[in-house]
């Protein structure tokens, strides 16, 4: 009989591990204790009146959009049979591996006043609306986030399959009416949990808003920081930020309760449509998949084509900083989802639950308020060290402060590949092991990780592109000088160089394809969603 061994020392290598998460909830909620009344009364009577109600129409706009679009497209791909079906079903997940601020950025570089293609139309009398407003930032974030409410939902009918169906039939109804009356029901709480997390990625957006000149409370932040040079003011922002992430994540989890009730069934089986309703079928599915990435990145190809000539040192530079960034990270990331998936292995007392619920919470919380969050306490354990022991260079330039960053957001999509891995190997050869002579950390090296390497080429794969893709950590939290690709993008587009901004964010989007080909290859493989492939909190 399987035997665990010890596990104090597992129990306090978890909570290690989950400590850096609590650093900046404190320290955000922590702020409000020490209040400035002079600064809070500016930020209360100039800020928030401003950037809040912002915040909270693009995030409601952004929710509705994405659960309107996602779930219709995961009917039409999951309940029905049309032409091209099974080509669309994996190719509607393509946007993912386009960043909002890189689709941002097509979308202001050709529809801005001075873009190709406002001014093809304004050479033929069509005058453009104004598009940089928070109507078009909700635009863009809708066609770059409705993969996730999509891809749950799609997973939800296809498990409850048959019953989908059946029932309608056995009630008379017809299909438009099954969709209405039973399948929108019975997917409820995939498509809420879908929507949920959208509106998470759009609470954390920081690129997207800054190209459409939109203020939010995470651009708030940043300006906070580094225009008003006020930490403070973006610790007390940030807790107003973290109390609308908070409302999200008891959402989250009542409907993840819900999502635990459902039951599966058979494989689905579609309707095949008339051709009338397949013509319509495909051209929405083609519209949708044009729009959201086709004619984006086609775009991004054409400007790249035309700036080859900036392919010099210091794009490459960045290039390199990004690949590096990303390496280091995922590697120091995945040995932490290791050490805390072996620590619920070894042990299932409260302590290491508790301890993996929050180190996985990491991925609800804003880059911008995980940046100034972590900076204050890093900032005066710097301090502390230099007085103490005079290692100055310990812990400056930011590198330290960037990883950690990375590692409190990120843990949680490391977590889910190497969970999997770990679960599949059975307890039985742990106990053969220990038999054998092999225990502690020898076990894990000769045991464990040999089994372990599918689900960390995963785990590693998704944190390096993460990573790569990351804007507001690396941005507010960077040694001076040291470029990103996201950070040039940024850089370039905000002194409005839309073409140009074009090779550093093709070279993203290429490394964004690597987790969607991932998401494919198990598309049906009893993936649940979206929060096991990105790692969501709960």
């Amino acid at each position: 009989m399987f035997r665990k061994p010890e596990t104090v020392g597992w129990k306090l290598i978890a909570a290690l591990i989950a400590a850096p998460t609590l650093l900046p909830l404190t320290a955000s909620l922590g702020s409000f204790t020490r209040l400035d009344a002079e600064l809070w009364s500016h930020l209360s009577e100039y800020v928030l009146p401003q950037v809040l109600p912002t915040t909270l129409i693009l995030l409601f706009g952004v929710s509705l959009g994405v659960s309107l679009l996602g779930t219709a497209l995961a009917v039409l791909v999951t309940l029905f049979e049309f032409p091209g079906r099974r080509f669309f079903s994996w190719a509607l997940l393509l946007p993912l591996a386009m960043p909002a601020y890189v689709l941002a950025t097509v979308f202001v570089g050709s529809l801005d006043y001075a873009g190709g293609v406002a001014t093809f139309l304004r050479e033929h009398g069509v005058m453009l609306p104004e598009l940089r407003n928070t109507f078009g930032a909700a635009i863009v974030l809708i066609a770059a986030l409705y993969p996730y409410v999509y891809l749950v939902v799609r997973s939800s009918l296809a498990t409850q399959g048959a019953r989908v169906l059946e029932a309608a039939r056995g009630m008379g109804l017809t299909p438009a009416q099954a969709v209405l009356r039973v399948a929108l029901p019975l997917s409820a709480p995939a498509i809420l949990g879908g929507t949920l997390l959208a509106a998470m990625e759009t609470l954390a957006d920081f690129g997207t808003v800054a190209a459409f000149n939109v203020d939010t409370l995470t651009s708030a932040i940043y300006k906070a920081w580094f225009a008003l040079f006020s930490v403070d003011a973006a610790l007390q922002l940030a807790g107003v930020l973290l109390i609308v992430v908070v409302v999200l994540l008891m959402l989250q989890n009542r409907v993840h309760a819900a999502r635990r009730t459902t039951q599966s069934g058979p494989p689905a089986m579609r309707l095949r449509l008339a051709p009338i309703g397949a013509a319509l079928a495909v051209l929405a599915c083609t519209l949708v998949l044009l729009l959201c990435f086709a004619a984006p990145a086609l775009q991004l190809v054409i400007w790249s084509a035309r700036h080859l000539a900036d392919v010099n040192a210091q794009l490459l530079g960045s290039a390199t900083n990004s690949v590096l960034l990303g390496v280091i990270a995922a590697l120091l990331i995945a040995f932490l989802a290791v050490m805390l998936g072996y620590a619920a292995r070894r042990s299932s007392s409260r302590t290491v639950q508790w301890a993996t619920r929050t180190a996985t919470l990491g991925y609800a919380l804003p880059g911008a308020l995980l940046a100034v969050g972590l900076f204050v306490p890093m900032a005066a354990l710097v301090r502390h060290v230099n007085e103490a022991l005079g290692w100055s260079l310990l812990l400056q330039g930011g590198l330290v402060l960037m990883l950690l960053a990375y590692a409190v957001r990120f843990t949680a999509v490391a977590h889910a590949p190497v969970q999997a891995g770990l679960s599949r190997i059975k307890p039985s050869l742990d106990e053969a092991a220990r038999l054998a002579g092999i225990t502690g950390v020898a076990q894990i090296v000769r045991v464990h990780l040999p089994l372990l390497r599918p689900g960390l080429a995963a785990a590693c794969a998704l944190v390096f592109v993460d990573v790569m893709k990351e804007m507001p950590i690396t941005l507010m939290t960077r040694p001076f000088g040291w470029d990103t690709l996201a950070v040039r993008i940024f850089e370039l587009t905000s002194e409005g160089e839309w073409q140009r901004a074009a090779l550093p964010a093709i070279a993203i989007v290429i490394a964004g394809l690597v987790p969607v080909w991932w998401l494919v290859r198990h598309l049906d493989d009893g993936i649940a969603g979206a929060r096991d492939i990105r790692g969501s909190s709960t």
